[in-house]
């Protein structure tokens, strides 16, 4: 029986690539993306490889929350059972946005969204698992965990992008604590090759230095972490489990980010 796997952020990268893998296994994916023409680049790839169940696509924008309670109602129409949740979607704003929702652009596409997209699919992942794409980014991330609006003045992409990877390790730790039902883990992709990053320089880097990771390896990777046993609550880098760095680790902060981010996004702390 195919097991169904929901992927975000599959238009390209990382998340393509593990949605070929299973598809090519026999099981059932389903591919998130944002923008249409790129999702729809990325459906005829997975349609491509797989040898089961016909591939299903949705599209959501995870800067606008209410596409995120669309696409949740959507996926539990279609699948009241889902077996894997990947929340692998993520970007880095080069300048300072704030959403409609109230929020900076980066700590609501990388954390909220996902925090909340998980939540209302809790029920359907009764006895699954959710795989956070998190990044060594988190290192010596300065986070707040109660504070998901900054100030334009003290704006850094990299240290909102940190940041946004340390709440994601948190969040799975977190939820490993409160959702013993369902097994969550985050990880460390790799260094990958794509069209990451803000400015001609760090475009250039992700996109033609000679030692990054495939999105292939990293693919590989995310499919590893959605199929194999695995330690609850952990972060991988590669196959291993990894101690993060400082605020990432620390339980208490993970609590108060779990209450505040439920708060922001309104569901039920509890849950």
């Amino acid at each position: 029986m195919p097991r169904t796997f929901v992927i975000t952020g599959a238009s390209s990268g990382v998340g393509l690539a593990a949605a070929r893998q299973l598809a090519a296994r026999g099981e059932q994916v389903v591919v998130v993306g944002r923008d249409p023409r790129r999702l729809g680049a990325a459906m005829a790839a997975v349609r491509a490889a797989a040898t089961g169940p016909e591939p299903d696509e949705f599209r959501a924008d995870f800067t606008v929350l209410d596409e995120v309670r669309k696409l949740a109602a959507e996926l539990l129409a279609a699948y009241p059972k889902i077996d894997v949740l990947a929340n692998n979607a993520g970007g880095m704003m080069e300048s300072y946005v704030r959403t409609a929702d109230g929020f900076e652009a980066t700590i609501q596409g990388n954390h909220l969204a996902p925090f909340l997209l998980t939540h209302l699919l809790r029920g359907a992942l009764d006895g699954g698992r959710v795989v956070n794409t998190a990044s060594r980014a988190h290192q010596r991330a300065r986070l707040d965990p109660e504070d998901f609006t900054g100030s334009a003045d003290k704006y850094s992409s990299w240290r909102a992008y940190g940041a946004s990877k340390a709440a994601n390790i948190l969040f799975a730790a977190e939820a490993a604590r409160r959702w013993p039902e369902i097994t969550s883990v985050s990880f460390h992709p790799g260094v990958v090759r794509s069209n990451f990053g803000v400015g001609a320089a760090t475009k250039f880097f992700y996109r033609f230095a000679p030692f990054l990771t495939t999105p292939e390896q990293a693919g590989d990777l995310l499919t590893w972490l959605s199929t194999a046993e695995v330690v609850d609550g952990a972060y991988y880098v590669g196959h291993k489990v990894t101690r993060p760095d400082t605020v990432a680790a620390d339980p208490a902060v993970a609590a108060r980010l779990w209450e505040a981010s439920a708060a922001a996004v309104g569901v039920g702390a509890a849950g």
